[in-house]
């Protein structure tokens, strides 16, 4: 009896010290196991990748940045049928366990040994979440148990709520889609939620084997695999037998968004992400990642017009193939980038010729010369400068046509785009003058040399600047910053930067009207008049000189303005070297300009006038003088001398012509009289003894210059 109790106390001093073993050891695996999902969560991953989308202001998305194409939503947005069909599938006992379902994990074991072999799974939603997020990449024998650790401290810090929100959008469902929102506008053209219990329960049946039940390449297996779903619904009471077999009995019912491959706009995206990056500090990653919202300026009218226009050959001469291009435009009132062409058949990644820097040619003498120069009271739109060939401190300088005229007006000078006038005048002027206007259009140059005028810089300047430079002219004197970028939101859709410009006073309202007028008839009489455009503009050509090949261009321009739009187009090749020329000058550029402009009016009308603002003077056209007079004489009586002659000659068809009456003398003629508005003169006191002669010669009031001269007659009796 006594050995009999000794044996009773043994085995429950030991079945205590096993229960408390027990007891600790399962105090410490549980410790371990919370401590090590700590250890295994990553806060981090908990944030999801989110595609970032740039689209126009009307809401069409014309670009995606991801690493993984998602769209991330709020529980609150999702359907309970949705979330129904995940759960009645994937997890039945989700809302009841605590990230692990030993129930499940017991059936599932003895479903296994039973079958020998591996045929049902026990992973919760939870453990589901917590592999996908912390250990897809994680191959060690470990990874369950960390799976586990993870899991249950996803229970223990997020509601069940939370935790299917991550599970819904952090799910693949195969087509690069990630999260049910970017398979639901991918399968179904529309937002989760507005699915269906039909559409909810094909997308529950992707999450099992995306690819295996693809509804897009495997359709049968797809809607076996929706209806297993829905026969999970009614099994755990979510829908009626009844709703389940009259969904069990249609169709798919897919409405496949096709992403139709955007080229046009792949140079305005890649202006768009250099700005982020430089004006906003968001970085290629970092789009890829945050799901940002971008709302950009671009008109896809004029933007698809300059894609396709570009695509025409017959603009880009050259002496072999691989003649490129840049063309940018933006709202002169504005600064808004509206189009932007980076190269002809430009791809993403390739090189943005609309920020390299390129020899702008004459497209520099109206900011760098004659901009500046009209500023001084000394040089107005008429005022006479020297044309002729000249060298000034061993640069020597030619006009393009070898003519030299000795003479010509401001006016003339740039419409004509005289070499010589223009360095003759900045030579005037003094470069660092020309230079401080520079500097306020944000034009830094290093040059020191008389070259600017030419626009022959060490470094060029981009077709961007360009245009911004321009903006000068068609905004009365002040510049405009550009700006591709309106808005950018965050995921909660705040609004976190607001794209702006920035003005700066350069030129005097006076000064910019003047240009307008001067490059006006630029393009309708002078470098700037190839192509047709029928409305209003204004602008300036330039090309530059090849280094290898003489008498043929390296780089070609034209520059201009509308009262709505100011554009830059550049074309030439990438490598300058004797094996690559254009056959072709400014030309070219200006026609193509005028087609896209001309192809834009018939999509939205553009001015046919430039509106003169108020306080500022109109520029009277030029004035052109009569190459050849026909001068005559007659004899009339009367007054207080018996005998007087009277002059006539064919008038001018500028009735704005002064006409100035010579007698002829000995050594130096006299100028007798000024006639305005009419061809007739009267001599008075003809000498009846001795013969004088007589000439008339035409004078340009603007420009106060004298033309040629009359024929001589001589009055006697």
């Amino acid at each position: 009896m006594h050995k009999s109790k000794s044996s009773i106390r043994k085995k429950m001093k030991w079945l205590l010290i096993s229960s408390a073993f027990i007891l600790i050891v399962a105090i410490i695996g549980y410790t371990a196991i919370l401590f090590g999902g700590n250890l295994v969560v990553d806060k981090e991953e908990l944030i999801l990748d989110a595609t970032t989308t740039i689209e126009t202001s009307n809401g069409q998305i014309i670009g995606k940045l991801y690493y993984e194409n998602r769209i991330p939503v709020n529980i609150e947005e999702i359907p309970d049928h949705v979330t129904e069909a995940f759960v009645a599938v994937e997890d039945r006992r989700f809302y009841d366990h605590g990230g692990v379902d030993f129930q499940s994990v017991v059936r599932a074991v003895y479903r296994d040994i039973i079958a020998m072999a591996k045929v049902e799974g026990a992973s919760t939603i939870t453990q589901q979440l917590a592999k996908n997020l912390f250990l897809h990449n994680d191959k060690t024998w470990m990874r369950k148990t960390k799976e586990v650790m993870a899991a249950i401290h996803l229970e223990r810090e997020f509601s069940k709520e939370k935790i299917l929100e991550l599970y819904l959008n952090e799910i693949y469902f195969g087509q690069g889609l990630y999260g049910v929102e970017a398979a639901s506008q991918k399968f179904f053209s529309k937002p989760v939620k507005d699915l269906n219990v039909m559409e909810g329960a094909l997308l529950a049946g992707l999450a099992k084997a995306p690819n295996g039940y693809s509804p897009v390449d495997h359709p049968e297996k797809a809607k076996a695999r929706r209806n297993v779903v829905l026969k999970a619904m009614d099994d755990t009471g979510k829908i009626s037998t009844e709703k389940r077999m009259s969904a069990q009995g249609k169709t798919l019912g897919l409405e496949l968004k096709k992403n139709k491959p955007n080229p046009w706009t792949d140079s305005y995206i890649s202006l768009v992400l250099q700005e982020a990056k430089e004006d906003y500090n968001l970085s290629n990653s970092e789009l890829k990642r945050g799901g940002y919202r971008i709302v950009v300026n671009m008109n896809e009218k004029a933007q698809k017009i300059a894609f396709n226009k570009f695509k025409n050959g017959d603009y880009f001469p050259g002496n072999t193939k691989g003649v490129q291009g840049a063309f940018v435009m933006m709202e002169q009132d504005s600064g808004k980038i509206v189009a932007a062409i980076g190269g002809r058949d430009y791809q993403l990644g390739d090189l943005n010729r609309v920020t390299v820097n390129r020899q702008p040619g004459s497209t520099m003498k109206p900011i760098a010369v004659y901009g500046p120069a009209m500023m001084q009271e000394a040089y107005q739109p008429y005022t006479l400068i020297r044309d002729q060939k000249m060298e000034i401190n061993g640069y020597t300088v030619t006009n393009y046509d070898g003519n030299y005229e000795g003479a010509v007006s401001i006016f003339e000078a740039l419409i004509e785009s005289k070499n010589a006038s223009a360095v003759w005048l900045l030579n005037e002027l003094g470069v660092s003058h020309a230079k401080d206007y520079l500097t306020k259009m944000d034009i830094k140059i290093p040059d020191e040399g008389l070259a600017i005028a030419l626009g022959g810089l060490s470094e060029g300047l981009t077709p961007l600047k360009m245009a911004e430079s321009y903006t000068s002219f068609a905004r009365n004197g002040e510049t405009i910053d550009s700006f591709a970028i309106d808005k950018i939101y965050d995921k909660q859709n705040d609004i976190i930067f607001q794209g702006k410009a920035f003005t700066t006073d350069v030129f005097s309202p006076q000064v910019a009207w003047n240009m307008t007028s001067i490059l006006m008839e630029a393009v309708n009489e002078g470098t700037a008049s190839a192509g047709e455009f029928s409305k209003a503009l204004a602008g300036k050509t330039g090309s530059t000189q090849h280094p290898h090949v003489a008498d043929e261009v390296k780089d070609a321009w034209f520059v201009g303005y509308t009262p709505q739009y100011v554009s830059a187009l550049w074309m030439g090749y990438d490598t300058s070297d004797k094996e690559h020329y254009l056959t072709g000058g400014s030309e070219f550029p200006t026609k193509l300009t005028k087609a896209i402009l001309s192809e834009l009016d018939k999509e939205q009308t553009l001015a046919a006038t430039f509106d003169k603002p108020e306080n500022v003077k109109d520029l009277p056209k030029p004035i052109e003088l009569p190459e050849e007079l026909v001068l005559n004489a007659d004899y009339t009586f009367g007054g207080f001398s018996l005998f007087k002659g009277k002059l006539h000659w064919t008038p001018a068809k500028d009735d704005r012509v002064v006409y100035h009456i010579y007698q002829e003398k000995e050594g130096v003629d006299e100028r007798i009289g000024k006639v305005e508005e009419k061809n007739e003169f009267t001599v008075n006191n003809i000498s009846i003894f001795k013969a004088t002669s007589y000439y008339v010669v035409p004078y340009d009031p603007l420009t106060k210059r004298e033309g040629n001269k009359s024929n001589t007659v001589t009055l006697s009796m």
